[in-house]
């Protein structure tokens, strides 16, 4: 068992199934709606607490109904929100989705009233008691902060950098990392048509993974890529929070010293069957 750190957000989800996606001005009625934790640290967290490891989750709470909701939730998941900072005013982060039950595929409306996590209160964290430090990448300036702190006062500790989506000055925060985790989106927003073509131009000393859905998921590790085939599924029923899982599997592998290799498979193999089913439950 390792002791995991994830620094990010933590969110309330109001999930509606359709049949299919509504077209513009269009009226539709859902299927099922269902209400849950989400953000992308804390549902990293839940599967890495199903697969035995602790997990204190580092994000913003606000001390209203959805935040009693959240916070229960992840209590419930053996997720210590001890170093959350609470605040009394503001309206925890509310992603509205939208799943087509047709693919699995999900469109996200995200709200928020809620402050990111900064430097002042992150430094009030001992380190030296944690075996990974996994960050979100959002709030650049501050988060470089952050992962300057880090490297300064606990070297030896691994970091993982999700990087899920293009922000300004994202980039920056890379050589702070030991292992990159790279979402498809990242990628096709700066211009790449492929894995490979955005792999090859990061620096030989680097590690990062790179999910390309349904193709599979690459690595880059001492300058040469390895690829790992996703697994054939007959039906997708809910992709949301699956590059959460991913991410996840890679931790418990890489914290374990596997291979990269394996741990590609690994992780795949973890996110293929979130996606075979509804929400995070049991998924392990």
């Amino acid at each position: 068992m390792a002791v995991i750190l994830a620094t990010g957000i933590a969110t309330l989800d109001i999930i509606n199934e359709v049949a299919c996606y509504p077209a513009e001005d269009n009226e539709v009625r859902a299927l099922s709606q269902r209400i849950s934790r989400g953000g992308n640290a804390s549902n990293t967290l839940c599967v890495l607490s199903q697969l035995g490891h602790q997990g204190f989750l580092m994000a913003t709470l606000i001390d209203e109904a959805d935040g009693q909701v959240i916070e229960a939730d992840l209590h419930r998941q053996q997720i210590d929100t001890r170093f959350c900072p609470r605040l009394s005013e503001g309206k925890m982060p509310t992603s509205y989705v939208t799943l087509n039950r047709q693919n699995g595929s999900r469109t996200i409306v995200h709200y928020r009233d809620c402050p990111e996590v900064d430097l002042a209160t992150f430094q009030q964290i001992d380190l030296s008691s944690f075996d990974w430090l996994h960050f979100e990448g959002r709030n650049v300036p501050e988060l470089e902060k952050i992962l300057q702190h880090c490297r300064q006062n606990n070297q030896n500790v691994p970091i993982s950098l999700e990087i899920e989506k293009p922000r300004e000055g994202i980039e920056h925060l890379f050589e702070f990392a030991d292992w990159l985790l790279f979402s498809k989106h990242y990628a096709q927003a700066k211009g790449f048509s492929s894995a490979e073509e955005m792999l090859t131009i990061l620096p030989a000393n680097y590690q990062a993974t790179l999910t390309w859905g349904a193709e599979g998921a690459y690595g880059w590790h001492n300058g040469e890529i390895i690829y790992s085939a996703a697994p054939q599924l007959d039906r997708v029923v809910d992709s949301l929070g699956a590059g959460d899982t991913f991410n996840a599997g890679m931790i418990h592998r890489l914290v374990a010293n596997r291979s990269l290799n394996e741990s590609l498979q690994f992780a795949s193999q973890l996110a293929a069957r979130k996606c075979q089913q509804y929400g995070f439950e049991n998924l392990v």
